[in-house]
């Protein structure tokens, strides 16, 4: 009883330093093989990057620009080319999906990613930002404070390898946007990227992971922190 409520736990880890992506892939192909074979706990992992680029299965290569230089790396999860680098929240999500997840069913990966969308969307809205998905358009999106228009303020990326999931989603808190010139930011033109920072210069990333800490818990249920 012990080992099968191991199992079942879902550790919340964050970090406070960038993390190199290279790392971050070991982590998650060891630890979503640990939890595929019952040997390890589920695992939300807040980190970020260094500046760099990653190339989902769909990106194309007129899609990246990267006037800076900067690494580029193929990441293996579903999407095209997204952007990392300080100031971002990446939230990877190690999840045994043939569990169900308070709401959500097992053995459903798109109520997964519906699942994910609101729970990034009850994060803003507790951040006192009304944001939405559109169809058609992958990630969750808000009317930018500056333009007025449509934009990204979070992305979503996942790779689901023997009911394990792992990639994520990425939360634009206070990156530098001009960074996500170098790339189409999964492929669509037409639009362009946000931040927390716009709506609210003095919040935190403090204050971002307390609001999706506590809307994971309020949409899937408890976590056990870890540190």
């Amino acid at each position: 009883m012990v080992m099968t409520q191991f199992y079942k736990e879902i550790i919340w880890q964050q970090d406070d330093t960038l993390c190199p992506y290279p790392d971050a892939l070991t982590f998650m192909q060891q630890n979503v093989e640990a939890i595929a074979h019952h040997q390890a706990p589920q695992r939300i992992w807040l980190t970020e990057h260094p500046p760099l680029y990653t190339a989902g299965t769909s990106a194309k290569a007129e899609d990246l620009i990267n006037p800076h230089h900067y690494p580029t790396f193929e990441a293996g999860r579903g999407g095209q080319w997204t952007y990392h680098g300080p100031g971002q929240r990446i939230a990877y999500i190690m999840l045994d999906l043939t569990r169900p997840h308070g709401p959500l069913s097992a053995r459903d990966i798109r109520a997964f990613v519906q699942y994910l969308e609101r729970w990034l969307i009850m994060t803003l809205e507790s951040l006192n930002i009304e944001a939405f998905t559109r169809e058609g358009r992958i990630g969750v999106w808000c009317f930018d404070t500056q333009t007025g228009q449509e934009a990204k303020i979070a992305a979503l990326g996942i790779r689901v390898s023997r009911w394990v999931s792992w990639h994520g989603i990425s939360l634009n808190v206070a990156p530098n946007l001009e960074d996500f010139n170098g790339i189409i930011p999964c492929g669509i033109r037409d639009y362009g990227v946000t931040s927390l920072q716009r709506f609210n210069p003095s919040l935190t990333m403090a204050e971002a992971d307390a609001a999706l800490l506590k809307n994971w818990v309020a949409l899937f249920g408890p976590v056990k922190q870890e540190g």
